[in-house]
Parts: C-alpha cells; sequence; structure tokens
C-alpha cells in the first residue's frame, strides 16, 4: 500500500458487498477540486500522453480519449497503486471461482507479468466528451493478461459542467435478457466496476456475468473522466 494512501477512508465494507452483489460499486467522494482542475487542464499538454483517440474514426461512439504516457504523473500512479491493492484480494476471489491463477499482491508485479508478454503500453485515460458525444458499450481488454476490475472518476459537475452523460453498465446474464444500470456520479467521485467477466453463484456453482459499460449522450457542456485500468496494453 503506497505510503500516502488516497483510498484508505473509502467504506471498503460496502465497496466489497456491492462488487459481490452487483459488480460495481461508488466510492463515495475523492478527488479534490484542485485535483480535478489540475487533471482537466492538463488534457491539452501532449508531454502527458502516448496518444489520442478520436472514437468516431474507429466506430467507438463520438468524443475522444488520450492515454497516458510513463512515467505516468504522481496522482495517477498513487491512485493505480492504491486501488489495485484493494481491490486485489477481490480480483483474486473471483479468479478462484473462476477456475483462475491468482494475481500477484503488488501492481509492479502484475505489470512485469503484462510487459514479459508484451503489453507494456500504460492504459490510464482521460476521456473528453462534448455535446452530441457519446460512448459506446465496450469493454477494456488489451491483451491476454486482464485485472477483473477498473475505476472511472467523474471530473466535471454534473448539471452545472454538462447534462446527460450518464455510466451505463450492462450484464449478459446466460439464457437471461441482458441487464442495465445507470451509475450515478458527482463530482469527484469514482465507480470501480467489472471489466469483463464476473462470478455469479448458481445453484451448480458459479457462472460467469459478462459486463459492457458506456457512456449515454451529453446534452449540454463538457464532461471529463479519468479511468484507472490496472492491465497494460499490447
Amino acid at each position: 500500500m503506497p505510503i500516502n494512501d488516497p483510498t484508505a477512508d473509502l467504506d471498503w465494507g460496502r465497496i466489497e458487498q456491492e462488487l459481490e452483489e452487483r459488480g460495481w460499486a461508488t466510492t463515495g467522494a475523492l478527488l479534490t477540486a484542485g485535483e480535478r482542475k489540475q487533471l482537466v487542464a492538463g488534457y491539452d499538454d501532449d508531454q502527458l500522453f502516448r496518444n489520442r483517440v478520436v472514437m468516431a474514426r474507429h466506430g467507438f461512439g463520438r468524443g475522444e480519449y488520450r492515454y497516458f504516457a510513463y512515467p505516468l504523473p504522481p496522482l495517477i500512479l498513487e491512485l493505480r497503486q492504491a486501488f489495485y491493492a484493494r481491490l486485489v484480494p477481490i480480483a483474486n476471489r473471483w479468479r478462484s471461482k473462476l477456475g483462475q491463477e491468482p494475481l500477484p499482491s503488488a501492481l509492479d508485479q502484475f505489470l512485469e507479468i503484462c510487459h514479459a508478454s508484451g503489453q507494456s503500453r500504460p492504459t490510464p485515460l482521460l476521456l473528453r466528451y462534448r455535446a452530441g458525444d457519446y460512448n459506446c458499450l465496450h469493454q477494456d481488454l488489451y491483451g491476454e493478461h486482464v485485472f477483473p476490475l477498473q475505476a472511472a472518476f467523474l471530473l466535471s459537475a454534473p448539471g452545472s459542467d454538462f447534462t446527460g452523460g450518464e455510466l451505463v453498465l450492462t450484464e449478459q446474464r446466460p439464457r437471461m435478457q441482458s441487464r442495465v444500470s445507470v451509475v450515478p456520479l458527482q463530482v469527484g467521485e469514482g465507480v470501480i466496476f467489472a471489466v469483463n467477466h464476473r462470478p455469479v453463484q448458481g445453484v451448480r456453482g458459479a457462472y460467469r456475468i459478462a459486463m459492457r459499460h458506456g457512456v449515454s449522450p451529453i446534452r449540454t457542456g463538457s464532461r471529463h473522466t479519468l479511468g484507472i485500468i490496472f492491465h497494460d496494453a499490447a
């Protein structure tokens, strides 16, 4: 755990329970106004990022996002390390139920595994949406090695900086219709959610539910989000 742990005051009992029950959980207020302002202001600083993705060019939706370059900014590194340490016990419970090997307890050890297999490009990112922009339902899978949870933090204020733009999560359940959740977030709040599959206990043991996420169209204003993904990309 980092010496300065930004996750220390979160209600981890509630977060763990909600992740087990539905595959996602909100953090409550976390990022300060100063941290949010710094992140948003840095969006146009090319030195911070390895590339820019314009969603419409790839059929991902509308809007754009930028992946941070290594070395990560201190705040991003701190969040990534702290959340990994808190989430890896949950991730390993899920993997055990799905018959998968456990992941290392430290982020650096997990990234060594990613990098050894060619997944060496950092995946934390900033997303920017403007009026009319949206993000299609998707999963953030970048190679063989996948950490089963990720986090996103809302940097803009709903109702004043933007309207619309709700985070949407779907569950594809076996032999059932998909279930949809709309996640209400306040400015500075995060949501933790399943990247791909999560286990659900059934009569005959655990089975997989596939989850996807997206963002509904922005009606007015501008919406910025920080995404923390723990596995790197090939």
